[in-house]
């Protein structure tokens, strides 16, 4: 049975169809050897048009179309160029009224420090939508736990040269999303407080793992990870990303059942984290993402954004409205209505 027929098999009534939703987090990709892992506009668009009311998106960064030539340091700039071109397209109106990838997310390697400056700007010469990077730094010495795909070392957010590149970002008022495993979440603390002026946001819940040598600890893994996340939380500058938390390395194991869940059974699951999150952090610095097609590894779109749904079913409409739309607007410097591209959320001292 391919995906698709798989995602079928469950089928559900779109709950509060009219609540406006920027999905923050998305990705766009093709491998040409394996066209079923395809993954570019129209792929997204039956994903947006299953019923929900999604008006914009922000695309993230996944190794993308990366230059072919070049210097090396400058080829992620490649990403941004395709992604502009997606969004150029989206913005014509041609495919229906959400404005998909307003907001651009890319690759540039920090590691290089202050010489990163060269590729950051290189970024916003490639397209106004650029609003900041991620540099992934999920890193586990177990064998069982897959590293990050930017090659990541241990302790990589305090190491210098690292910071001298990340200070390059509030330079330009650009925005960062941090990518990495819960046992890492108080290094991100530590690099949040020395930065207090940079906007950071937390992707995926911080990565709770639940393979490897952490499969079968939830309960202790889900305590430690809410003392880690309650001193994260502190720190003002940093929101979070509600979403991505149904991958395999997680390990809840939903892509491995002959049915896909419905969304009852995803926000089962899964709601403890959320209510965890928004708890701590406030509506106001929380998005709900999507994170696809990673998490369409275990479920559909449609049930998907129905489990955020039940989840927050008994929250004010200004607090749907905020993490349904407007944290990740504010962000990410969206405006939904035109085509323009303000720079996002600026974060005083």
């Amino acid at each position: 049975m391919d995906k698709h027929d798989w995602h079928n098999q469950v089928q559900e009534d779109i709950l509060e169809p009219e609540l406006k939703i920027c999905d923050p987090h998305h990705h766009l990709w093709d491998v040409p050897e394996r066209p079923e892992r395809r993954y570019l506009l129209p792929e997204l668009l039956d994903d947006l048009n299953s019923g929900h009311n999604v008006v914009s998106t922000v695309f993230m960064e996944c190794l993308s179309m990366y230059r072919a030539h070049g210097p090396s340091a400058l080829r992620p700039v490649g990403e941004t160029e395709f992604v502009n071109g997606v969004a150029a397209m989206s913005a014509s109106g041609l495919y229906g009224d959400a404005r998909i990838c307003a907001s651009i997310i890319s690759y540039a390697d920090l590691n290089l420090g202050t010489e990163v400056g060269v590729v950051l700007d290189a970024h916003q010469a490639a397209s106004p939508r650029f609003k900041g990077i991620r540099h992934a730094s999920g890193w586990d010495a177990s064998e069982g736990v897959r590293n990050s795909h930017t090659d990541p070392f241990q302790h990589m957010l305090a190491d210098s040269r690292f910071r001298k590149g990340f200070a390059e970002l509030g330079r330009r008022r650009l925005t960062f999303d941090a990518w990495l495993y819960h046992p890492q979440i108080p290094e991100l603390t530590a690099l949040a407080n020395a930065f207090p002026d940079q906007l950071i946001v937390l992707d995926h819940f911080g990565g709770p793992l639940g393979i490897g040598q952490y499969t079968g600890k939830r309960d202790s893994i889900f305590k430690a990870w809410k003392e880690s996340i309650n001193e994260l939380a502190r720190c003002q500058n940093v929101y979070a990303k509600l979403g991505g938390l149904v991958m395999p390395i997680n390990g809840f194991g939903f892509h491995k059942r002959e049915r896909p869940p419905d969304s009852e059974q995803l926000a089962n699951a899964t709601r403890d984290y959320y209510l965890h999150m928004i708890d701590r952090f406030g509506p106001d610095r929380c998005m709900l993402e999507s994170n696809f097609p990673v998490d369409k590894t275990s479920c559909s779109y449609a049930v998907l954004w129905n489990a955020f749904k039940r989840i927050t079913k008994n929250f004010s409409p200004s607090e749907k409205s905020a993490l349904y739309h407007d944290t990740a607007a504010s962000v990410y410097g969206l405006n939904d209505s035109h085509d323009t591209h303000a720079p996002g959320k600026t974060i005083s001292g």
